[in-house]
């Protein structure tokens, strides 16, 4: 009886000790999903950025060239 105890409470100690082991292994998996998230949405957002400073470039050059175009049109139109 004495070693069916022990052994109860060896199996007990056992199953405490693992998920000890699980919960350290799960806070670990989740704090590094959480920084890969983080670096996700960093470059995400570095991105965007650099998107919409393409687009205002764009934008720009569309609209100088609309003006040297009107330009060009007026000084043909005074030529005739």
């Amino acid at each position: 009886m004495r070693k069916i105890i022990l052994a109860a409470g060896a199996a007990l100690a056992l199953a405490a000790c693992s998920q000890e082991k699980a919960d350290d292994a799960a806070a670990a998996a989740t704090d590094a999903a959480t920084a890969a998230a983080s670096d996700a949405a960093a470059v995400a957002t570095d991105a965007a950025a650099t998107a919409t400073d393409a687009a205002a470039t764009a934008t720009d050059a569309a609209a100088a060239a609309g003006t040297e175009a009107a330009a060009a049109a007026s000084d043909a139109a005074k030529k005739m």
